[in-house]
């Protein structure tokens, strides 16, 4: 049985985004093929979530090679949906400081139903714990069509050039 939502997806304007791919730049990291979260739609601050998206389309990376003729999109890639968009809150709103947000780990991850090109996968993140300066945790969800095909907990923790980890 899935878990609660995090947010009620269906009320919000995904033809408006509040932060769209440009936006997201100034803020995260990834480039090229490593770039996977498309818009930001919603910001709970008094909550500490949010909610964006990833458009899927036929011209992943992962493609041609996961699988040949059948292309599913990968969990660790739905995993890094989630992150990225988890990376944009805390760098945008400095819960940690940090050049970057890395990955401290997850944990009851669980994926529900299979996600192919050409879908919009919708995310949720909403901050569990914050310890300034050492590491924030984040609830996530991934819904495709209203349905959640994703879900679990990470870990996120600053990180800054030329610091060892």
């Amino acid at each position: 049985m899935p878990p609660r939502p995090l947010y009620d997806i269906e009320q919000f304007d995904y033809d408006k985004p509040l932060y769209t791919i440009d936006d997201i730049r100034k803020i995260n990291p990834q480039r090229h093929e490593m770039e996977q979260l498309t818009a930001v739609v919603y910001v709970d601050r008094e909550g500490d979530g949010l909610v964006g998206y990833k458009d899927v389309t036929d011209k992943e990376f992962w493609c041609t090679g996961h699988m040949p003729g059948f292309p599913l999109m990968p969990g660790v890639i739905l995993c890094e949906c989630a992150a990225q968009l988890a990376g944009f809150y805390a760098r945008k709103f400095d819960l940690l400081g940090g050049e970057y947000l890395g990955f401290g780990g997850m944990e009851d991850v669980r994926f529900r139903k299979s996600v192919f090109p050409n879908s919009r996968l919708v995310l949720a993140i909403k901050t569990t714990k914050i310890r300034k300066g050492k590491r924030v945790e984040f609830d996530f969800q991934g819904f495709v069509n209203g349905g959640m095909v994703f879900n679990g907990s990470m870990i996120g923790v600053p990180i800054n050039r030329g610091t060892p980890l």
